[in-house]
């Protein structure tokens, strides 16, 4: 591991490859997901006199050039390097420690016992009620009750006559970026691209996921 990206923020950029369970040390049996993160490739550094903000850019997933349009061909010819798909920027406090074209793999970047924030897009659940989506109680299930699993009031009618911004709602549920917090690394396969942590991260199998250091720690 290189000095400079010892004492920076960690980061990749993985796709999630399932849930599974593993045995600690001591005969406990964890809930891991497993994740394939990096290898990925500095594309891109931002610093403060250019851009206003320090970040880096990386590219992973690898994928026929003949996919690709003109400007995203052009980002990976500008510092031949191998075509990839997906694209996401990193702040960092400093990017004296990354070079472009560098290969970032995930034991460079996490080791187990670290914790991490990972960020995705949550699985899809269609059209929901208030019930599934908020969480809201439901009414009496007895005999003549017309309320079991309704919206609820939508106000006065005279004052204030209108609905209040806000009011829950029946509607489109899931798909939306959430951020699962501290979660514990178990285990890093280096040899695999392997990154296994404690519990759940967001979206299906194949969800492309951003790993960061935690801001919690």
């Amino acid at each position: 591991m290189t000095g400079g990206i010892e004492t920076m923020k960690s980061f990749m950029i993985g796709k999630k490859i399932g849930m599974t369970q593993v045995f600690d040390e001591n005969g406990l049996c964890l809930p891991v997901t497993v994740i394939e993160a990096g290898p990925c490739t500095v594309i891109q550094k931002k610093s403060q006199d250019s851009d206003g903000y320090t970040a880096v850019k990386v590219a992973f997933g690898k994928v026929p050039e003949r996919k690709l349009n003109k400007p995203e061909k052009g980002q990976f010819a500008k510092i031949k390097a191998e075509t990839k798909k997906y694209l996401k920027e990193f702040r960092v406090d400093n990017i004296d420690g990354f070079q472009v074209g560098q290969e970032l793999n995930v034991e460079d970047m996490f080791k187990s016992g670290d914790s991490v924030d990972v960020s995705g897009i949550s699985k899809g659940k269609g059209f929901a009620g208030t019930v599934k989506r908020y969480h809201t109680a439901i009414g009496r299930w007895t005999h003549g009750s017309k309320y079991h699993r309704r919206a609820g009031t939508m106000g006065s009618g005279t004052s204030p006559g209108r609905v209040y911004p806000g009011k829950k709602l029946p509607g489109h549920m899931g798909v939306v970026r959430v951020t699962i917090q501290n979660l514990n690394v178990v285990r890093v396969d280096r040899e695999r691209n392997l990154l296994i942590l404690k519990g759940a991260v967001p979206g299906p199998k194949g969800t492309i996921l951003e790993i960061r250091n935690t801001i919690k720690a």
